[in-house]
């Protein structure tokens, strides 16, 4: 169990928590969200020891070991892969340590030996002999092969090192595991495995994540940063944002009834609770939708964007054929070769590949920002597409402008009241607007691009992992907007949730070839036809 106990901090005159009072504790997984700046790793850092706050304190119950997934990724460059994992329990690899130390000595004394023997009972009884096979297993589950498991960390890539880092703070069984954002730069595959290791997970977990499917598999509880206080409510992401949505409704309607409110309340968490019980979140775990109260539900004051993408003329019979097409790497490595396919009206088509390369290279060709090794690609004469590349920092830094000036490049409209509503539309108002577009944040700049893509009312969108850098009520208007919108798509995304809930159309691309297939993103991965045709392609 870990508490809080009258939490404060702020930063000059801004407040980001004000006398925080809650208790982490059980079988349960936490899943804290709040708006981009609330402060959700700040606290973290709170909860690990790793930040001071102003008032308050936090205390963990005697005997129980916290670990924390760590953000400095150059920290063990000169340990070894293994090793670094292991040092993720800490009194574990100092008994290692030490006990190793006392065997490497010339001058073996009897103190020695008596040390020694305590060593090797207390490492005994931590299930010592077990640490490293365990810390072998967690690699290999996060796709670090047994090959780099005693190189040193500096020899691996930055995704590489981020899966060691997650494998050290999953080591060892811990009594609180503490997660910032731990499904970055984790593919399906990967993050599937720790869903898993998570809803087996016998203890207490505190986690911060913008991938809603993570959210919504994994956690029992979301700890809701919102008015500079947190609020603990029962249940997954998904029944947070719907109910505090259905409150924020009610809310607004005065002239209903408050019995009226109380049922409408009611029926939304028998829903919620019956849809519940069949996932597996709820076999997993207790079912902890059983607990909740109509009074748990209470509006957020979230501000969501305005997404809207509004086709200017509907698609033709002709909307897009892809001939043969080829790439390879700027290493000559080959990404894809002869993918063909035609677009029909309706199709939103989500790209799949192992490598992120081969997604971004044909994204690149689709919107004619590269060229392919062969090939080509037709729109027909009514589309117009436009694209949200990633990266997208090329849009940005040429020439610095404030972002009315920016926004108005792209607009045959130049009139500033009509620029600021699109700007609006993405929570750009006021001051907000005028800021200089070579000083944006990731989110800022993807917020900016959607801005420029609603602007060109085109029937054809062209996405690269569009949710990249975006806060939780961002993607969730986007992944709303894309599921409305009436033209047709051609997206990337790492995204369960909104790949899930947008494609009606699969393509794979691999060296090899490429699979076409008219199947739901779940049915997809789950095909175990599909799973030999992806074998295929890849080897």
């Amino acid at each position: 169990m870990i508490t809080v106990d009258n939490v404060s901090l702020q930063f000059g005159k801004r407040v980001l928590f004000d006398d925080v009072n809650i208790t982490f504790s059980g079988n349960n997984c936490y899943g804290i969200i709040g708006a981009n700046g609330a402060g959700k790793s700040t606290f973290l850092r709170i909860l690990s020891g790793e930040k001071e706050p102003n008032t308050g304190h936090v205390s963990i119950e005697p005997g129980k070991r916290m670990a924390v997934l760590k953000q400095d990724h150059f920290k063990h460059d000169n340990d070894q892969v293994l090793h670094t994992v292991m040092m993720g329990h800490e009194k574990l690899w100092n008994i290692m340590q030490e006990k190793d130390a006392i065997y490497a000595k010339e001058d073996f004394s009897d103190e020695d030996g008596i040390k020694a023997s305590q060593l090797e009972e207390e490492f005994a009884e931590m299930d010592g002999w077990n640490a490293e096979p365990e810390a072998a297993t967690l690699l290999s589950e996060l796709g670090i092969p047994a090959d780099l498991h005693y190189a040193n960390m500096s020899e691996l890539d930055g995704t590489q090192k981020i899966r060691v880092l997650l494998a050290q703070a999953l080591f060892g069984d811990p009594d609180i595991l503490v997660l910032d954002e731990p499904t970055n730069d984790l593919d399906l595959k990967s993050i599937t495995w720790l869903e898993d290791f998570l809803l087996d997970f016998k203890n207490t977990v505190i986690v911060v994540s913008h991938d809603r499917h993570f959210l919504d598999t994994v956690c029992t509880h979301i700890a809701d940063i919102d008015f500079n206080k947190i609020n603990i409510f029962t249940g997954n992401y998904t029944f947070w944002y719907q109910s505090s949505q259905l409150a924020l409704k009610q809310r607004s309607n005065a002239n209903k009834k408050a019995e009226d409110k109380r049922k409408e309340l009611q029926a939304f968490i028998d829903r919620f609770s019956a849809n519940a019980s069949k996932s597996r979140q709820a076999t997993a775990r207790k079912k902890m939708l059983e607990k909740i109260k109509v009074d748990d539900i209470k509006p957020s004051s979230r501000k969501y964007p305005a997404i809207i993408f509004t086709p200017e003329r509907e698609a033709g019979k002709q909307i897009l054929s892809v001939n043969k097409l080829s790439s390879t790497s700027k290493e000559g490595e080959l990404l894809f070769k002869d993918v063909s396919f035609e677009v029909n009206k309706d199709d939103k088509i989500a790209i799949l590949s192992n490598n992120s390369l081969a997604t971004k290279a044909l994204m690149d060709i689709l919107s004619d920002e590269a060229k392919p090794d062969a090939g080509t690609v037709e729109f027909g004469q009514t589309i117009t597409h436009t694209y949200l590349p990633n990266p997208n920092d090329h849009y940005f830094h040429d020439q610095p402008e404030n972002l009315i000036d920016w926004l108005r490049n792209f607009s045959e409209e130049k009139d500033e009241l009509y620029i600021r509503g699109f700007l609006g539309k993405m929570l750009f108002s006021g001051e907000e607007s005028k800021k200089m577009s070579n000083v944006l944040s990731g989110g800022e700049k993807v917020r900016c691009m959607l801005s420029k893509m609603m602007l060109s009312k085109a029937n054809f969108l062209i996405l690269d992992e569009p949710t990249n850098h975006l806060d939780l009520e961002t993607i969730t208007a986007l992944n709303n907007s894309l599921i409305s919108y009436k033209g047709n798509m051609i997206f990337t995304s790492h995204d369960h949730t909104l790949t899930q809930t947008i494609a009606n159309r699969i393509i794979e691309i691999g060296p090899n070839g490429f699979i076409d297939s008219l199947k739901s993103y779940d049915e997809y991965v789950k095909d175990e036809s599909i799973a030999e045709q992806r074998a295929q392609i890849y080897n």
